[in-house]
């Protein structure tokens, strides 16, 4: 029962997530491109490397976001809760297996 309480919770960390990914995604390409813009697909003055590189990095960095929020989320369900919200070996809740 108390798994679906963990819904709307593990919902919220997905939304501040994909936020914190973009924001993260945008700084590192500025980083590596030195551009302001992330490179558009349909732009016909952009090079197919560096529109691949691109789509690649924001995969990457979404991709590891996501991993870490939902991980970081279902510890601090557990926390509160003293359930884990996933699927779960009888380990503790405590149990900080990273």
């Amino acid at each position: 029962m108390i798994k679906v309480v963990y819904k709307p919770f593990g919902l919220i960390v997905s939304v501040l997530g994909g936020l914190l990914a973009s924001a993260l995604f945008t700084r590192v390409w500025r980083a590596i491109a030195s551009e302001e813009d992330t490179p558009d697909p349909m732009d016909r003055d952009r090079g197919w490397a560096e529109i691949l590189a691109s789509a690649a990095l924001h995969g990457a960095v979404f991709a590891g976001v996501k991993a870490a929020m939902d991980r970081a989320g279902a510890i601090g369900f557990a926390h509160a809760t003293g359930t884990w919200p996933g699927k779960s070996s009888e380990v503790a809740p405590n149990d900080e297996r990273g």
